[in-house]
């Protein structure tokens, strides 16, 4: 019903920038808010940034000052510049999607982009 396709990953220097994009298709009749989570080998999955349908904005610490979360519509994007080897990881879209007018907002993740950050 609803997909969401990252694009963007890839093999960056430290010091480098990239940008991931994910797009949201399918039945879709409202989206909250979107955002974008990380899992590295052998880690948990955590958030890295979210923004709200109004705009808001939310960071974590350490990508705070670096990483910039935008969004257009159904496209969410991540601008992560001064990248880290410590950023290395599976980077996954999210989006709470409401299919109709009045029910309940469910949660859709993306496939995962991989980000590799060499020092």
């Amino acid at each position: 019903q609803v997909q969401l396709v990252e694009s963007g990953g890839g093999l960056v220097q430290a010091g480098g920038s990239l940008r991931l994009s994910c797009a949201a298709s399918g039945i879709i009749f409202s989206i909250n808010d979107m955002g974008w989570y990380r899992q590295a080998p052998g880690k948990q999955r955590e958030l890295v940034a979210v923004i709200t349908s109004g705009g808001s904005t939310n960071y974590a610490d350490s990508v705070k000052g670096r990483f910039t979360i935008s969004r257009d519509k159904n496209t969410v994007y991540l601008q992560m510049n001064s990248l880290k080897p410590e950023d290395t990881a599976v980077y996954y879209c999210n989006a709470g999607v409401q299919i109709n007018g009045y029910g309940s907002y469910s949660r859709y993740w993306g496939q995962g982009t991989q980000v590799t950050v060499s020092s």
